[in-house]
């Protein structure tokens, strides 16, 4: 076991194999690294493996992984690591903007090399971050938007190779733009070579899965976990004929879960982690990571040893790739989701960004019911997170919309959970009676009458609706209402994502229907294809799609120039004694902020010994147009209007 491990012993032999061909000078940066990060490593993976037989010798496996891949690491990605480890603070700074879109989708001639080409629009929008979605080989047909991954280490073979990824991620990085992509990490596809030798009856690739002779382990498990796409598939288990066993799919019948209990699996994920990380990504996005590892009796998600995989997954990758920064896709509640970013011992050694999916979720909430007490309520109850770590704020994403509002959050403002979830799906998929929202339920489970919601930004803010009937009010409100939630997630601090389109108010696209591959999946309506001919017309505020990205663009300009807005700022919700409009203040060091967002369609306003209570009593300066306010009078806010406040130095 590690108390026969020597670490000098193991230091020679990383300097004698993978590390043997470059300068001392580097070999000697590498091994600090090692004894830097060696208790982060040791913790984890001892949770993880300590019972294992061969531990000693996964333990020095794991560190060949590291030490391979910072010899391959190019002088330019290892310059990059030496400037994000002098500036650590790097994502969380106020200019960081990001923009999340599919790259067939976005790039002119569906294509990465076709990419290159719109770098100067992110630009001109602001963005610094660029999240490209499952762009790794998947299986043919049906791959749940691009989840279900056959290869690794190669990039879809319509978009172009892993030489092209690499190539747009060095032009990225030249215009100050760091690429995100997608690791899955919680399961492949059945056609992936691993499962594929499993099916065959190799035991060495059995072991990779989750898989059972019979129903007895199925059947218990069962008993607790929960069904996710319960319109795609009923259960978690998938019987294979071939091979005579039940496979564990959590998603999908085509999505085989991988089993970290093997010590095999950890190393080649690692492997993987590390090869891209060396293509030039910068942020890895880390797919399903609540439902990494199983324990009968649990709904097996966010078990300690989940946390523990990306505890030892940051501790190694800071090796070998420093500069990488890991995104935890965890969409759970307050109490499960901080421990994504770190905390107790691992505080601030984990995944360093994690999305935000509360805020998403009370935005909504309050546009539908014109008010914001549940939000309030519900942000004011958000544990903090780790100094080094950040929120993604976000208005929507690939995904569909999941209801999350608890039955005690729902119950301290005066509503029912199960009753206000209900009216949410009625309000966004066009049942509620006066709604202006169009979109579609999505996975309607009827255990429980969860219901989800797909549509665009603009369909769900009333756009698409407003442009059917000609109605101008309609239209004004519906973008009034784009820009107010845009603002909401710029000045929350962390990194704002952008979903593509959006930043043109694109609507519903229901060409998917004509694919079959996705024609059973209304998520694709809020995936469109980027309208390059709107895009066109962006300097045109007359039109519709000039005026949001013109707002949006000028949204992000005022953000990049407010250092209040830091991801260190401590963020607090305020009562504004307005129940239709909600204050948010930043507080550090660098100053103090009051971001207010008025949610209705009428004017309202805010008492000025409200703001006196709050510390901005005084001369005030309005940062999103430069307009100082007038000390004496209660603070108006036009309908759907967002003001971001400092007092005047």
């Amino acid at each position: 076991m590690t108390e026969n491990l020597d670490l000098s012993i193991l230091l020679d032999s990383l300097r004698q194999g993978p590390l043997r061909l470059l300068e001392p000078l580097e070999q000697e940066i590498f091994c600090q690294r090692v004894k830097q990060y060696w208790g982060d490593v040791l913790r984890p993976l001892t949770l993880l493996y300590a019972n294992h037989p061969e531990f000693d010798t996964w333990l020095g496996r794991f560190l060949h992984i590291a030490a391979r891949a910072y010899a391959k690491r190019s002088p330019e990605l290892r310059l990059l690591d030496f400037t994000r480890l002098n500036e650590p603070d790097w994502f969380q700074q106020s200019n960081m903007v990001g923009y999340v879109a599919y790259p067939e989708r976005f790039s002119p001639d569906h294509t990465l090399n076709g990419i290159a080409g719109k770098i100067p629009y992110l630009k001109e929008l602001g963005v610094t971050y660029f999240h490209l979605m499952p762009l790794l080989q998947p299986r043919l047909g049906q791959n749940d938007g691009g989840y279900a991954v056959m290869d690794y280490r190669q990039v879809k073979s319509e978009l172009g190779t892993m030489a092209d990824l690499a190539g747009l991620a060095g032009q990225l990085r030249q215009n100050d733009v760091s690429l995100c992509i997608d690791l899955v990490c919680n399961h492949t596809a059945k056609e992936h070579e691993w499962a594929q030798k499993a099916m065959a009856g190799d035991p060495v690739y059995q072991d990779y899965y989750l898989t059972f002779p019979d129903r007895t382990l199925p059947d218990q498990y069962e008993q607790t976990v929960r069904e996710i796409f319960p319109e795609f598939k009923a259960g978690s288990f998938t019987y294979y004929e071939q091979m005579g066993r039940w496979v564990w799919t959590t998603f999908n019948e085509f999505q085989w879960d991988l089993n970290y209990s093997n010590p095999a699996v950890f190393a080649e994920m690692l492997d993987i982690l590390l090869f891209l990380a060396n293509q030039g990504v910068e942020v890895l996005r880390l797919d399903a990571v609540a439902f990494m590892w199983k324990r009968m009796g649990t709904d097996c998600e966010n078990q300690p040893e989940a946390h523990a995989i990306l505890q030892a997954f940051r501790a190694l990758s800071r090796m070998a790739a420093p500069g990488l920064l890991l995104k935890a896709e965890a969409i759970v509640p307050p109490p499960q989701l901080v421990p994504y970013l770190g905390i107790g011992e691992a505080t601030n050694k984990e995944c360093e960004v994690a999305y935000h999916n509360v805020f998403m979720v009370m935005l909504w909430s309050s546009l539908a019911e014109r008010k914001v007490a549940l939000m309030t309520h519900a942000l004011q109850k958000m544990p903090a997170i780790p100094s080094s770590t950040s929120w993604l704020t976000y208005i929507r994403c690939h995904d569909d919309i999941g209801w999350a509002v608890t039955e005690e959050d729902a119950a301290a403002v005066g509503l029912n959970g199960y009753l206000h979830r209900s009216f949410l799906s009625d309000f966004y998929s066009g049942r509620f009676e006066g709604t202006f929202a169009r979109g579609a339920t999505f996975q309607f489970n009827p255990k429980n009458n969860d219901r989800r919601i797909s549509g665009s930004l603009a369909s769900l803010a009333g756009l698409e609706i407003a442009l059917e009937q000609e109605d101008e009010k309609a239209i004004d409100l519906a973008v009034r209402r784009v820009i107010l939630l845009n603002a909401m997630i710029l000045a929350f601090g962390g990194i704002p994502l952008l979903y593509m389109g959006d930043e043109l108010g694109l609507l519903n696209d229901p060409s998917y229907l004509e694919d079959p591959n996705l024609a059973n999946d209304n998520r694709w309506l809020h995936r469109p294809w980027m309208d390059w001919g709107a895009a066109a017309k962006r300097g045109d505020e007359a039109g519709v799609n000039g005026r949001i990205f013109q707002s949006i663009r000028r949204l992000i300009q005022a953000r990049k120039q407010t250092c209040t807005l830091h991801a260190r700022a401590r963020t607090y919700p305020v009562w504004t004694h307005n129940e239709r409009v909600f204050g948010l203040i930043r507080e550090s060091a660098r100053g103090r902020l009051l971001a207010l967002g008025n949610f209705s369609e009428w004017g309202q306003a805010v008492p000025r010994h409200r703001l006196q209570e709050m510390g901005f009593g005084g001369e005030l300066v309005e940062r999103l147009n430069g307009r100082a306010l007038d000390p004496y009078s209660d603070i108006y806010l036009e309908p759907y209007q967002a003001l971001w406040l400092e007092k005047q130095m």
